[in-house]
């Protein structure tokens, strides 16, 4: 079965996250559990946590069908030692929030080397911080994002995503979330029929897909292989209808979340309709 959904607004508390997401239809659901152009935010409260719980379980959404996703401002590769102090421990207040509310996962983007030091430095640096908050947390898997490779972000090759998990001491706390768009503009054609096949041919060989935890599903802005970032509404970009007619149809991606991140906000709730409208079986 398919989970479908969109990344929500906790505008006004966490609690409303689940409310927003029933309101549009949805299956599933990502949210910031704090402010993300924030460094740092007051604690979730007893009545925020409670609300959460609350509203999941009326709502029917489980645990493994929720991604939160971290602050944007979090580079866990960062080559300056006093700003990457600062983000491991923002990623862990991060991951406590997640276990303060019962939730299994957290996506967030690998980190960047900012053209100071090499990828694999900071591939080790990003996977050394990802032990550091398994260590000091339980029940949480980190879901690393593939990326679009745009600037100095790593993680846009399978190989960064292999090589990170490979030196996490806890695998069974770890994996991976595919952005549709981040996929195409970072190289691999998952447009054609062809391209679509061997691309996740490739990712179970490179990765395995017992490590996919969830989907972004985005159409681009931008071209296969631009390394640029920049989502559309679904159908609307260079990626059409077809690779998301062949995701709801693929039984690798069930029972996993999977996200909405299109620009429209309005859209969300036809979106959805749309992509449960290709399922054929």
């Amino acid at each position: 079965m398919k989970y479908v959904g969109a990344h929500v607004s906790a505008s006004g508390g966490v609690e409303n996250a689940p409310v927003n997401a029933h309101k549009i239809g949805a299956k599933a659901f990502a949210l910031f559990t704090k402010n993300q152009r924030q460094w740092f935010s007051a604690p979730l409260t007893r009545e925020n946590i409670d609300g959460f719980k609350a509203n999941c379980e009326k709502y029917g959404y489980s645990p493994g069908h929720i991604l939160p996703h971290d602050s944007y401002l979090i580079n866990l590769g960062n080559p300056v030692p006093e700003n990457l102090d600062k983000s491991r421990k923002a990623f862990l207040d991060e991951m406590q929030r997640c276990e303060q509310l019962g939730l299994e996962l957290l996506n967030f983007h690998p980190g960047s080397h900012l053209k100071q030091i090499s990828e694999e430095t900071c591939l080790r640096t990003i996977a050394e911080s990802i032990n550091m908050a398994l260590d000091k947390t339980k029940g949480v898997t980190a879901v690393i994002e593939n990326t679009a490779g745009q600037g100095t972000n790593l993680g846009y090759r399978f190989d960064h995503l292999q090589y990170i998990i490979s030196l996490v001491d806890d695998k069974s706390r770890v994996g991976v979330c595919l952005d549709t768009c981040h996929t195409y503009t970072a190289g691999y054609d998952i447009k054609s029929e062809s391209g679509y096949k061997t691309t996740f041919e490739e990712f179970e060989q490179t990765v395995g897909f017992k490590y996919l935890k969830g989907l972004h599903l985005n159409d681009s802005k931008k071209e296969l292989a631009s390394r640029v970032d920049r989502h559309d509404s679904i159908g609307k970009g260079f990626l059409g209808l077809e690779p998301f007619r062949r995701i709801m149809n693929d039984p690798r991606f069930d029972n996993m979340p999977m996200i909405l991140e299109t620009p429209d906000t309005d859209l969300w709730e036809e979106e959805i309709r749309l992509l449960y409208s290709f399922v054929t079986s």
